[in-house]
């Protein structure tokens, strides 16, 4: 993102008169409110201002340098982040296809051919089911019928106090009927996140049955595993995904976080403490954390820094 003439005119009055009043610049600019507030957004962006208690406007520049470093090391650690967590999926993924997936007479492990099979099979595991169910849904059939049949079977386990979370790739919310269909199950009781990409689909029921995709078999074909050290192994896996998945907003109780919670996301982004921030807001601590947790929850996260995170994506910061 490149800077606006606004954002320079701005950038350039608060390094000559870092402890002047917002207002004042405002009014020196002769802006209104919209074209100040969208100028301070974009310094914040580009991370060309940082939140500051040692100033009238809460906020100092910071050197165009040091953004530039910071922006760099943040893309560097970025992109080490996405090497590894691929890195982390490939292993994983021939992990299960070298080591567990070969069919052989003596193993825990069963072939099911056939779309009717499959889903009688993936029924019978929705009643079988006693805690919770996990599945990643990459490349499923998005058709009436099969939706119908999903929420069929995922009610089922829903009914039975069964703990159900399903992680599906963004791409498939481009569906007004996917859109619908996990909206149906968000109501029902179901947890739904999205991750940009999955590596296979896959079911796990309790601690004792998975079912994966065949490799090397033609048409419809699922592998249904019993063994419960493997079942460990596709549980890892699904974790994996959806410690990095996030709700989509699609189905957010609230479209957008309140002023106040946009500010304390703000502030976390900027690494502030909650005693800082609370300091900022003129808040205490308990307020602040009260706040930071009616953030986490609202976005499925299951830390401070995934909430940070899923903030980010859904534009919130």
């Amino acid at each position: 993102m490149e800077t606006s003439a606004a954002g320079t005119d701005l950038y350039a009055r608060l390094l000559a008169g870092p402890g002047r009043a917002p207002d004042e610049i405002r009014d020196e600019l002769g802006w209104d409110e919209d074209e100040f507030t969208r100028a301070l957004a974009e310094l914040r962006e580009l991370g060309l201002l940082r939140p500051t208690t040692a100033t009238p406007s809460g906020l100092a520049p910071v050197p165009a340098g040091t953004a530039v470093r910071r922006l760099l090391a943040d893309a560097d650690a970025h992109l080490a982040e996405l090497y590894e967590q691929a890195r982390r999926s490939r292993a994983a993924v021939e992990r299960l296809h070298t080591d567990y997936l070969p069919l052989r007479a003596d193993a825990a492990h069963e072939l099911v051919r056939g779309a009717d099979r499959i889903a009688a099979l993936l029924e019978d595991a929705a009643r079988g089911a006693r805690t919770e169910a996990l599945s990643l849904r990459p490349r499923q059939d998005h058709s009436p019928a099969a939706l119908a049949g999903k929420l069929a079977r995922e009610r089922i386990a829903l009914a039975h106090r069964v703990e159900l979370r399903t992680v599906y790739p963004v791409a498939a919310l481009h569906q007004p009927a996917v859109v619908a269909h996990v909206r149906e199950l968000t109501a029902a009781g179901a947890r739904i996140r999205v991750a940009h990409t999955l590596p296979l689909w896959l079911i796990v029921v309790d601690t004792d049955l998975a079912v994966l995709p065949a490799p090397g078999e033609a048409g419809a074909a699922a592998v249904v595993v019993r063994d419960p050290a493997v079942v460990g192994v596709v549980r890892e896996l699904f974790e994996h995904f959806w410690a990095g998945a996030w709700v989509p907003p699609e189905l957010l109780g609230r479209a957008a976080p309140d002023d106040r919670h946009r500010e304390v996301l703000r502030l976390l982004a900027a690494g502030l403490t909650d005693q800082a921030i609370g300091r900022q807001l003129e808040i205490s601590e308990r307020t602040v954390r009260r706040l930071v947790a009616d953030l986490t929850a609202d976005l499925g996260a299951q830390s401070r820094f995934q909430a940070g995170v899923h903030a980010a994506r859904l534009g919130w910061i």
